[in-house]
């Protein structure tokens, strides 16, 4: 039985979001175990009346709930029985609980499981890697995305490989691409850093590394992997993010200016609804935390129920594969280069 706690309290349609993905998830899942953690009143009125396996459902009651604007090392020093902060450390202390579901505060999310988590053997800095698709019908993954502003050619390295590791084990792409972040594709484009995890990567056994990658490629379905800073790879991420919202809202205003677009998008709906479908990122489930000693999933703030089960399946399949142990012996292969 593969259990995974769920923080139920933490974003925007909480608990009814969680709750229910949990729930869709189970139903799909007969070796998965849900922990829903929060308030214990709330969420049995939430589970009133729905049908799901009980003997599969533990409920861990955690009544307080962190605010917007709270400081993460707050969070984690007075607010212990937040659902957050009691589901990372049951996470930590409970050897029969395998990972992690949240769609809270990532500051408060990334600072709680780096303090009481901590990394896997190894693993310098955990990163963020969140998925998008791309123009082919594929998907990519951006790491790291936010959880490390400063970075070194060392952690650029192993960005990749567990991003690629992850890639592989989750996703079933085999031989991920895999390509830098950067002003430009040339080998000497770049800072120092750039320059020398180029280098690094182009070294790195079993790695598919294909050279560097302009932002502006990222959906073009040549990559299946991109290895960025913290800093950049958010950037990226949101841009690429708003621009297609943006654009979808122009074509949407377009439409409705005239009469005869009107009649001609009647005939392209399937079409349309088709590209909505694609471009919704509550089909993508959310950013996994590599490099923690236990697996964290943290989703969008605005996730609704679909959103929370894409999150569970990804966490499902981490550990289903063996994700941790294979980074860590994957990574351990170039400790000398940890700075």
């Amino acid at each position: 039985m593969i259990k995974i706690l769920i923080d139920c309290f933490g974003g925007d349609h909480s608990p009814q979001a969680p709750v229910e993905g949990a729930l869709a998830a189970l139903a799909k899942n007969p070796d998965l175990y849900i922990i829903l953690c929060g308030d214990e009143e709330i969420l049995r009125k939430e589970l009133a009346g729905k049908t799901y396996d009980a003997s599969r459902v533990e409920i861990v009651h955690a009544p307080e709930v962190i605010g917007c604007n709270e400081k993460p090392t707050d969070v984690v020093r007075l607010k212990r029985n937040s659902s957050m902060m009691k589901g990372i450390i049951l996470l930590r202390d409970r050897d029969d609980i395998a990972a992690m579901v949240s769609t809270g505060s990532t500051g408060a999310l990334v600072t709680g499981a780096l303090v009481r988590l901590g990394r896997i053997p190894g693993v310098i800095r955990p990163a963020f890697c969140p998925i998008l698709p791309t123009m082919d019908g594929g998907i990519v993954g951006i790491c790291d995305s936010g959880a490390n502003v400063e970075v070194t050619s060392a952690h650029l390295r192993q960005f990749a490989i567990m991003s690629s590791l992850y890639m592989e084990n989750v996703y079933g792409v085999k031989n991920p691409r895999v390509a830098l972040l950067n002003v430009g594709k040339e080998a000497e484009k770049g800072d120092d850093v750039r320059r020398e995890a180029y280098g690094l990567l182009q070294e790195t056994e079993g790695l598919n590394f294909v050279g560097n990658m302009e932002s502006r490629d990222l959906l073009s379905g040549s990559y299946d992997v991109v290895v960025a800073d913290g800093f950049s790879g958010n950037v990226l991420v949101k841009t690429t993010e708003g621009t297609a919202l943006e654009l979808l809202k122009k074509l949407k205003g377009e439409i409705f200016s005239r009469t005869l677009y009107k009649l001609g998008a009647l005939l392209m709906k399937k079409m349309f609804k088709d590209l909505k479908e694609f471009m919704n990122y509550q089909n993508y489930g959310g950013s996994v935390l590599l490099g923690t000693s236990k697996v964290v999933v943290k989703g969008h703030g605005s996730s609704k129920a679909v959103a929370v089960e894409k999150c569970i399946e990804q966490a499902y399949k981490m550990e289903v594969s063996q994700l941790s142990g294979k980074i860590e012996t994957e990574i351990a292969k170039y400790e000398h280069y940890i700075d």
